[in-house]
């Protein structure tokens, strides 16, 4: 389970009615397939050996035979696979039947955990042959072995960081208080499922939403099998429904009424974080579970068929993405609308580039604005060119400004930062982080003076992950009365200024946000090249933002360790940066995000927008002088 992952597989096969020869047949090939591919966990359907739909032939004893006959058949035939199996069969015990699910791993038969809650309603009669399995905890003496029997059994690897696997059937998923339920809380890490599930219009999107917020609820893997082609359709149809789900996600699904079988990777890692992180999440290690133990023998490094979003804080479905801005630039103004109302601030002052957050920031004073019924003249916007501006940058602020009504104010810092650099001693020709540092502490006098001149609040407009890099000038763009971008990563900056701009059915309006969005990211501290253009490149100095975006929300958000985001980045940016770029921008990221955590313990209020936040008041509540050699030490460990 290298970095936490491991492949499972849900499998549908092809069955006969109570032919458990060739079902028999069928599911050992399944079992072999699977384990070829790498699964760890393979969950088959409820009954498969004999078919869910046999009716009173459960009642022969000759079936019942047959079908544990059949079982081990799978174990002897699977010896050489190191797969965790779950596999359905009629299983009797004190003249009682019940509807089971028998645990193989590499040819032994570990566990049989019955059916807890047994349907018997609308088109389901099971109690006329299965007995309730709630409530046992035994063990069943079965071809001269005695196995654990009961619904409170959990299947532990002792080999692989205790990776614990709880198994409940069918309905049991249906019920108020569910097996799985008490399985998570006793430990379990993935959840198994054995169905037989008959399609009906539209059940196929309730069990869907039903596994998904399962897994949710139990911050847990859940793997779901169900029954398809081969049972009776006398009455009914079944359509081969498997889902693979994890905390609220759906990683694979089946195709309607197919056989075969699916997979996906799940992140034992990612999960236990998650029931860590969350402090309502109560594990119960006293409730009264059997542990059977196994080991894997191939404890191999999972071959990743899963993928990761390259841009985890954007939607790829353009209309989630466009609700998400949407609600984002509600979220925004929202929180300036109730910060405004609550000191009574007559203006909103705000330093515009040219650039992109501070448009955002723009806009969303706009917005706010416009919901508390104030006229945008009340905004001040105020552009400040110094030695690094563009004509191309003022330009745009200049119109975006008169564009939307605000009061725009230009004030030219250059004599006032040469008068600074006068006083300090500091050469103008020396173009260091004093000369950078020194115009941005200028325009942050500029907007906090005319702020209380005018009765105003200043409004941020450094973003995340300017924040998460230390990319702002403490004291300077760093410091602010209420930052509304400190929620929104750079990467999503974009889209939200895009969705503006495709929206505000303005067409000047239209075209300035459109230049902005074409206009490099840059501080614009140092003066531009000879033909007029940006000679400073934000990226070209930190890094890339789609790497850092996509380093701060594995980091931050999933708790991966550097090794881990060095692995996926590698995969999801494949033919896009070398290797060694990644491993690059990745240490400067990790040396960045400990060094500069003072900026952030220091920052002005302003709205989470999303899963991942810097507030040291919210959700990262880091020391300032925090080490980070233990992370760098590991980026360092890494061979290319």
């Amino acid at each position: 389970m290298t970095d936490g992952f491991i492949k499972v597989a849900a499998a549908t096969p092809e069955i006969r009615v109570a032919d458990t020869v060739y079902n028999a047949a069928q599911i050992t090939d399944m079992i072999i397939r699977a384990d070829s591919e790498g699964a760890k966990i393979i969950v088959l359907p409820e009954l498969c050996i004999t078919g869910y739909t046999c009716g009173d032939l459960f009642l022969q004893d000759k079936l019942l035979n047959e079908a544990v006959k059949a079982l081990f058949d799978i174990a002897a035939n699977t010896r050489d696979t190191d797969a965790l199996v779950f596999v359905g069969l009629p299983i009797e015990r004190g003249h009682k039947l019940y509807n089971a699910a028998a645990a193989l791993k590499g040819g032994k038969l570990l566990a049989l955990i019955p059916k807890e809650n047994i349907p018997t309603y609308a088109e389901f009669y099971e109690l006329r042959h299965f007995s309730p399995g709630g409530g046992i905890c035994d063990k069943l003496h079965l071809r001269g072995e005695d196995i654990p029997f009961g619904t409170d059994i959990l299947l532990v690897c002792d080999n692989m960081d205790g990776l614990a696997v709880g198994c409940e059937i069918c309905e049991d998923l249906w019920t108020a208080y569910s097996p799985g339920t008490r399985h998570a809380l006793a430990g379990a890490d993935v959840l198994v499922n054995l169905s037989a599930s008959d399609d009906l219009v539209g059940k196929d999107t309730y069990r869907r939403e039903l596994v998904t917020a399962t897994s949710a609820r139990l911050l847990s893997a859940y793997v779901y099998a169900s029954a398809g082609e081969g049972e009776s359709t006398q009455d009914l149809v079944y359509s081969g429904h498997d889902i693979i789900a994890e905390n609220g996600v759906m990683l694979a699904e089946s195709a309607p009424f197919t056989t075969g079988i699916i997979y996906a990777d799940i992140d034992i890692q990612k999960l236990r974080l998650e029931r860590r992180r969350m402090s309502s999440f109560a594990p119960d290690k006293a409730l009264p579970h059997v542990t059977v133990h196994f080991c894997y023998e191939r404890v191999e490094k999972t071959r990743l068929i899963r993928t990761f979003n390259r841009a985890p804080f954007v939607p790829s479905d353009a209309d989630a993405k466009n609700r998400r801005c949407d609600r984002i630039l509600s979220i925004q103004a929202n929180g300036l609308k109730k910060r405004m109302e609550h000191t009574g601030a007559k203006t909103a002052v705000i330093g515009i580039s040219g650039g992109l957050d501070s448009t955002l920031a723009f806009l969303v004073a706009v917005r706010a604005f416009d919901m508390l019924g104030l006229e945008r003249s009340a905004i001040l916007a105020v552009t400040m060119p110094c030695f690094g501006t563009t004509d191309r940058t003022c330009d745009n602020a200049c119109r975006l400004a008169k564009t939307c009504g605000a009061q725009l104010m230009e004030i030219d810092i250059k004599k006032s930062v040469m008068r600074h650099f006068e006083d300090i001693g500091q050469n103008p020709d020396n173009h260091d982080v004093t000369y950078e540092n020194g115009q941005a502490r200028e325009r942050t006098q500029v907007l906090m003076d005319l702020a209380n001149k005018t009765g105003g609040l200043v409004i941020g407009t450094g973003d995340m992950s300017e924040l998460a890099l230390g990319w702002a000038t403490y004291n300077g763009d760093h410091m602010s009365m209420y930052g509304v971008n400190v929620g929104v990563p750079k990467t999503l900056v974009r889209h939200l200024v895009k969705y503006y701009a495709d929206t505000c059915k303005n067409p000047e309006l239209t075209g300035v946000l459109t230049d902005v969005l074409d206009t490099p990211v840059s501080p614009e501290l140092l003066p531009p090249e000879s033909d007029g253009r940006i000679s400073q490149r934000t990226e070209d100095l930190v890094g890339p933002y789609e790497l850092h975006d996509f380093f701060l929300y594995y980091m931050l958000r999933c708790s991966y360790p550097p090794s881990k985001v060095y692995r996926i980045a590698l995969q999801t940016f494949k033919g896009e940066y070398d290797a060694d770029v990644i491993l690059k921008w990745l240490k400067t990221f990790y040396r960045r995000f400990f060094a500069q955590q003072f900026k952030r313990s220091c920052l002005p209020d302003g709205p989470k927008v999303g899963s991942v936040a810097l507030s040291p008041r919210g959700d990262l509540r880091m020391p300032s002088d925090a080490c980070a050699r233990i992370w760098l030490d590991e980026l360092e460990s890494i061979s290319i």
